[in-house]
């Protein structure tokens, strides 16, 4: 039986909470969406704490991101744009979530992405974890910056800004964010210890293999191609592996997407 709509608005809540108590966001920080069908989405407002919010704080938006429904005082998240394009590009997507976690905002900030395969559940879950170029919040640029990454994974980060995870539902979504923030908190004290000890090609690809055999929804590397043998970078090619976040190659996306369809027979 579906949600109705002020069950899900309670969720938003409870995870907005979720994401202010775990030092995700700070102050008015980070947004939530859920999608109800292919005109209406619920949104966080802008300027609230996720921390506070009850369920009249949140805003009912169509595709453009335009309201519907908002109560006096409450408008949706200036945010609302990277949203509502990652709804349009991936009609999987139920949920969408955007925070700052501490140690994942901090490989953002350095413009690092996460691509060391180290433990298995970050190969398994997420495979990596690329940076997507910066761009000035509230305005198209982060959206645009975001798109290239649609395809291929569930979660970027946003260079110099936080962290960005979809999924086919809210929790899905949610979990992803705890997932990335977790992986980077232990790539960040693994590397303090004198670095981390990779996986070697043979072991991510068994775990390729392992999620695959689960079905898990979503899109990730192991859907794509094979390790690349570059730098042991567990990525399909589209992530960025440099010290700093720069524009997705189109020639690589190209190329990437002319291999899946070939897989399928298209």
């Amino acid at each position: 039986m579906a949600q109705n709509e002020y069950e899900i608005k309670k969720q938003i809540c409870e995870i907005g909470k979720r994401i202010y108590d775990r030092n995700m966001v700070a102050a008015n920080d980070g947004n939530i969406s859920v999608k109800l069908n292919d005109n209406e989405f619920l949104c966080t407002p802008t300027g609230v704490s996720k921390g506070f919010m009850t369920p009249e704080y949140i805003c009912k938006v169509d595709s453009e991101g335009k309201v519907i429904q908002a109560n006096k005082g409450f408008r949706p998240s200036s945010e609302i744009k990277m949203h509502m394009r990652i709804y349009k590009k991936r009609p999987d997507v139920g949920s969408v979530v955007h925070a700052h976690p501490t140690f994942a905002t901090a490989f953002a900030i350095a413009g690092i992405p996460l691509t060391q395969p180290i433990m298995p559940e970050a190969v398994i879950s997420l495979g990596c974890v690329p940076i997507a170029p910066y761009g000035t919040p509230s305005t198209m640029e982060i959206p645009d910056a975001v798109e290239p990454y649609l395809e291929h994974f569930d979660q970027v980060l946003l260079e110099s800004h936080g962290a960005l995870t979809w999924g086919q539902d809210l929790m899905t979504a949610y979990y992803k964010m705890e997932s990335v923030e977790f992986y980077a908190e232990l790539l960040y004290k693994a590397r303090a210890l004198g670095g981390p000890k990779e996986f070697d090609e043979k072991t991510v690809q068994r775990l390729y293999e392992i999620r695959r055999q689960m079905g898990l929804p979503g899109r990730h590397p192991a859907d794509l191609c094979l390790n690349k043998g570059e730098a042991n970078c567990h990525n399909c090619g589209v992530c960025n592996t440099g010290s700093s976040a720069s524009n997705v190659s189109e020639d690589i996306v190209s190329e990437i997407t002319k291999k899946v369809l070939a897989s399928l027979g298209k």
